[in-house]
């Protein structure tokens, strides 16, 4: 009982947020989706993983092994999903990137923080980080057909992890004043980026639906397999354990759908992914968090 009712105050907050966004959009209020996503990729998120970074305390030689093992599972995605892709023969372009990219920031973030708290945020920040930098490059070359390594360049969360890795090597810190004023701007991108799921989930529609249930069902069973094993692999502790199988088991993220219809890939489809998993995902997030805690 008590498990339940640690697992409900820890997810609770998640989807309840995220339900505001919907429910926001369905009563017909304003929400200039990309004035606010703009804002958080660019202040709130990369000020968020900055102080993260600077701050942890976690030993280097586990913040290795881990972000060792976060890198392992988006290869390790990348080349089951390429096989059951060319086994099923679907259209490349339009699956492989949702199917190997979760929504680690907007939904992952949060999840860690309320379940494993500051320690649970370094190592969550460590797996956007490898999601970031991969989905800027590999995942638009996998929908766009060419590399994205002149975007990965000039986004600023890559920017932040850097410096927050340099930081935390070096033993730096920021001036008071200026911590500060960074720990504000990271404390406005949870409930940010938990409302705009909801919003940008209130604002997709698809014809596609029965196909992507199996298809996040079977995103969901191989992550969490891929990511429990990785975690024995790696010899990961538990709060890092945790943090490794709930990040890989996230739900397939809006950012996919929105390279999708930019790309010119099947836009319907990825929007279908992205709703189903996250709906699934509301019984699914709150089951593996008991198992991991």
């Amino acid at each position: 009982m008590n498990l339940l009712l640690t697992v409900f105050e820890i997810v609770a907050p998640v989807f309840l947020l995220a339900g505001i966004g919907f429910a926001w959009v369905k009563l017909g209020f304003e929400y200039r989706l990309e004035f606010v996503t703009r804002l958080g990729v660019t202040l709130a998120v990369p000020s968020l993983i900055f102080v993260a970074l600077m701050q942890t305390e976690i030993p280097p030689g586990d913040l290795t092994r881990f972000t060792l093992a976060a890198i392992a599972g988006h290869v390790g995605l990348a080349i089951v999903f390429e096989v059951f892709i060319r086994l099923r023969g679907l259209d490349r372009r339009t699956y492989l990137s949702p199917l190997i990219f979760g929504n680690t920031g907007n939904l992952g973030l949060p999840l860690c923080i309320f379940a494993f708290g500051q320690a649970g945020l370094g190592y969550a920040v460590i797996f956007l980080a490898v999601t970031a930098l991969l989905s800027f490059t590999y995942g638009i070359y996998l929908v766009a057909g060419k590399g994205g390594f002149g975007k990965a360049a000039r986004e600023p969360m890559v920017w932040a992890t850097l410096l927050g890795a340099l930081f935390l090597w070096r033993g730096w810190q920021t001036p008071v004043f200026l911590t500060n004023t960074l720990e504000l701007l990271g404390q406005m991108a949870i409930p940010m980026m938990l409302i705009t799921v909801g919003v940008a989930i209130a604002r997709l529609t698809t014809q596609k639906i029965g196909q992507a249930v199996w298809l996040s069902l079977i995103k969901l069973v191989v992550c969490f397999a891929l990511g429990w094993a990785l975690a024995v692999l790696f010899g990961l502790d538990s709060i890092a354990f945790g943090v490794m199988v709930m990040q890989i088991c996230t739900p397939v993220a809006v950012t996919s759908y929105i390279l999708a219809e930019r790309f010119e890939a099947d836009a319907d489809a990825v929007a279908g992914m992205v709703m189903i998993s996250t709906i699934l995902s509301v019984a699914a997030l709150p089951l593996i968090l008991a198992i991991v805690l």
